[in-house]
């Protein structure tokens, strides 16, 4: 009964696709981020300090 109900969960999981939209959005922000760092060369030191306070807020909250 316990393999049952644990293929049911994984079930569930697999067809969850609710973070599947900001997954998508986080990557074209990331491309529009890295198209633009490369035609414009004098805005890729601010697109740099952006993603760096996003991965230090995103690594300060995964250590909580």
């Amino acid at each position: 009964m316990k393999n049952v109900m644990n293929l049911i969960v994984k079930l569930q999981i697999w067809k969850d696709t609710k973070g599947q939209d900001l997954i998508e959005y986080a990557l074209m922000a990331g491309f529009v981020a890295v198209a633009a760092g490369a035609i414009m060369p004098g805005v890729s030191a601010s697109i740099s300090t952006i993603f760096s306070k996003i991965g230090s807020v995103m690594t300060a909250s995964a250590a909580s």
